[in-house]
């Protein structure tokens, strides 16, 4: 009996054991588990710092004056932004359907998991946000089942650990910065402006419910490829947040018949807002790069570093100066291409040979594309290479109106691309040195070629005004000082001239006199010839270096008509001169630098001199007012509104400015190239327009006309400021030039000539030797 008893007792001790065993085993188990997992047995944890902080892979920004991001140096092109600088709606919906029990859980929710076990997931999942984001951090698929556990209870360890570091909106923060929102949109920064083209604050609940919808699965629920998928998903979050109390159901049926409204604008470095800034500022921050990295033995990397790149770029302006450049040059490319029409060599425009001068053109450009050199490569022969380029084949090509697919042989298209009229504009605050906008070429995905400061072009008249201020500071004229309007001659000997040099006005006219005033603002070559005379070419050349011209400049007479090749960059930096009381200051477009943690790495000021006094800027102000007022520039205050050639290409310049204006107009020879440098008292803009090739132009006839500086460049100045005067916020000066205080000692206000257009005084088409 005893016996039996100490058997039961065993028994129920045995029971009790196995109880407690098969009631805490899975505890105990798990805890060994994660034990295990923790210390790596499983795999190799993510690192939570890189999950708690994306921004050690952060791209670099490059923001404008105006706070816009215009935009990214990348490899992962993500910009972090904290909970503050999101849309308050991000974090509702993402919580409403993500994750409800988001505010009460620690990490990781025991309700949502054992529903999860229970129903097998057909009830949803049992990750919450913050596991989630911890997944984020395994880059590879599990393997097999093993390997999918190891990942989940390596989830639930760093979730914990996250919870325990930060609060639920840093969460929410860190999960919307990890997210790829596909299109090189990595993080909820990117994904805003790709896809709205906002900043994560400005975002509607409708626009955040799409983002919302597309963490589920962004290729599934992509608004761009899948846009019905997308609305439905998206309609659904608006339900997830009516069960959590966040809408209403009307608010709900309102919200659902808002149609999906993307404005979409992938992330490239060929597209976007001022390309060629962006990639000059490419090549900038490199060398910089090497600097400091020389100076402080720091390294950074450009391309995941999180560098801010605060520009002087407004991105307003920059806006306007690129719709000014399409409005005007897609209308002067069809008035060219009508020009072209009755030309056997197209674009091309040669006085002796044209069939060996363009096969020779074409030849050259031919053997610097990649198809050339890549068949050279391979081995192909010289006829085998001909032949490829003679064959049609399909192709896209850019036009004004937008990239077009054609069929075209390579040859043909060389000649299709040379017949294209290019632009350089910059835009510059001669007070500060700040470069507001610059538009270095038509299209950067096609044309890689930066026209601001990468290209030299003839710069024609637009160089006038440094002759005509070394004869003021030199000789003390006056803007109203009277000259014969005669052919002058520099003789041979004179300043090393080894014939006589004669030039002539672009009408053949002469006779009487014109001050200097007159003569600057119709571009007359033989004034301009007589100034040059006075002074000699040296002063002229030692002046235009102090004013910031880095350039080539011959020391020979013919300087006096602009047949130097200067950049839009450094004619725009000289003009600073002119502009501000006649102290240069070297255009900057980088303000400060900070690191990924907002730490200013370096501050970025002008250089700047003292030139010439107040008083002298101010008289050559005088003179370059009267372009606007009385020669070639006048059209900015009228409309000519003439019809110059067939099929209704009616040119006209209603622009009707009444501020002062400061401005020359220049035109090089055969009309390759137009300039027009405009100036106001807080903004110089120059613009230079013409084709690759410098045998490509409008030519004589109406291409004189047409050809010219006022009508290829001066236009897109003009387009560019009514902009920009639309907007007082930009506070672009209407005011007066300030005049210096006290007297000047000279007479500046003469009484201007009346100009006469179509006596052909003034197109500024000079005759360059």
């Amino acid at each position: 009996m005893a016996q039996e008893t100490e058997k039961k007792k065993r028994n129920y001790r045995k029971q009790i054991i196995w109880t407690v065993v098969v009631l805490t085993g899975p505890v105990w188990g798990l805890t060994v588990l994660l034990s295990l997992t923790s210390m790596g047995v499983f795999g190799e944890l993510p690192n939570i710092a890189q999950i708690a902080n994306p921004d050690t892979k952060l791209a670099t920004e490059i923001i404008t004056e105006d706070g816009e991001t215009l935009g990214t140096f990348f490899r992962e092109n993500r910009t972090a932004a904290t909970f503050d600088e999101l849309s308050p709606w991000l974090g509702k919906a993402l919580v409403a359907t993500e994750d409800e029990r988001f505010y009460s859980h620690s990490g990781v929710d025991a309700k949502a998991l054992a529903r999860a076990v229970a129903y097998l997931g057909s009830k949803g999942g049992g990750s919450t946000l913050t596991q989630q984001l911890a997944k984020m951090q395994y880059n590879e698929p599990a393997r097999n089942l093993v390997e999918r556990i190891g990942q989940k209870l390596g989830e639930w360890i760093i979730a914990v650990q996250l919870e325990r570091l930060y609060t639920k909106d840093e969460i929410i923060a860190l999960y919307l910065n990890q997210l790829d929102f596909l299109y090189q949109a990595v993080g909820i920064n990117s994904a805003a402006r790709v896809y709205f083209n906002k900043k994560p604050i400005d975002l509607t609940i409708e626009e955040a419910a799409v983002f919302v919808a597309m963490a589920k699965n962004p290729s599934l629920y992509n608004p761009k490829r899948y846009p019905e998928r997308t609305k439905q998903r998206r309609d659904q979050v608006f339900v997830q947040m009516v069960k959590n109390g966040m809408l209403t159901v009307a608010e709900k049926d309102s919200l659902q018949q808002i149609p999906l409204q993307l404005e979409f604008r992938p992330q490239s470095h060929t597209a976007g807002l001022a390309p060629y800034f962006r990639e000059y500022l490419r090549g900038y921050m490199k060398e910089w790069i090497k600097d400091y990295e020389k100076r402080t033995g720091r390294e950074l990397d450009l391309y995941s570093g999180g560098l801010k790149i605060y520009t002087t770029i407004n991105a307003e302006m920059q806006q306007n100066a690129e719709e000014a450049v399409q409005e005007h040059l897609s209308n002067y490319q069809r008035i060219f291409d009508i020009i072209k029409e009755d030309r056997k060599y197209g674009p091309f425009y040669f006085d002796e040979d044209p069939a060996g001068n363009v096969k020779r053109i074409v030849d050259r450009a031919m053997k610097n594309t990649q198809r050339y050199r890549g068949m050279k490569r391979r081995g192909a022969s010289q006829d085998s290479i001909q032949k490829a380029f003679a064959t049609p084949i399909p192709m896209t090509v850019f036009t004004w109106n937008g990239d077009k697919d054609t069929v075209l042989s390579p040859r043909d298209s060389i000649v299709y691309y040379k017949g294209l009229y290019q632009v350089g504009m910059m835009s510059v605050e001669p007070q500060t040195g700040h470069v507001k906008a610059w538009v270095g070429g038509n299209d950067y995905q096609y044309f890689k070629y930066d026209h601001v400061k990468q290209g030299k072009r003839q710069v024609g008249s637009t160089f006038k005004p440094f002759v005509y201020a070394s004869a003021i500071l030199e000789k003390n004229y006056s803007p109203c000082m009277e000259v014969p309007n005669a052919k002058i001659c520099i003789e041979k000997g004179e300043f090393g001239l080894i014939e006589d040099w004669c030039p002539s006005n672009s009408d053949d006219k002469y006779g009487g006199t014109k001050s200097l005033k007159h003569a600057l603002a119709n571009s007359m070559n033989t004034v301009t010839t007589f100034l040059m005379k006075q002074v000699g070419p040296r002063p002229v050349i030692d002046l235009a270096r102090r004013m910031g011209i880095t350039g080539d400049i011959p020391e020979v007479p013919s300087i006096a008509l602009g047949t130097v090749d200067l950049s839009v960059y450094e004619m725009v930096g000289s003009y600073t001169t002119f502009a501000n009381k006649g102290r240069y200051v070297q255009p900057i477009m980088v303000t400060r630098i900070e690191d990924k943690n907002g730490v200013v790495l370096e501050e970025f000021t002008p250089e700047t001199r003292q030139v010439m006094s107040d008083r002298d800027a101010y008289v050559i102000l005088k003179l370059l007012m009267g372009v606007t007022e009385d020669g070639t520039g006048v059209r900015l205050r009228h409309d000519l509104g003439k019809n110059f050639y067939r099929n209704n290409a009616v040119t006209g310049y209603p622009y009707t400015f009444t501020n002062e204006i400061a401005g020359k107009t220049g035109t090089t020879q055969n009309n390759s190239d137009g300039w027009f440098m405009g100036a106001v008292p807080n903004l110089i803009t120059g613009v230079w327009t013409g084709c690759e090739d410098r045998a490509a132009h409008m030519g004589g006839g109406f291409g004189t006309y047409y050809g010219q500086g006022a009508t290829a460049a001066l236009p897109i100045w003009a387009v560019y400021m009514k902009k920009n005067y639309a907007n007082p916020d930009l506070g672009i000066s209407k005011s007066p030039f300030e005049r210096p205080k006290g007297t000047l000692g000279i007479d500046v206000d003469c009484v201007p000539t009346t100009f006469d257009f179509d006596s052909g005084e003034g197109d500024d088409f000079d005759e360059n030797f």
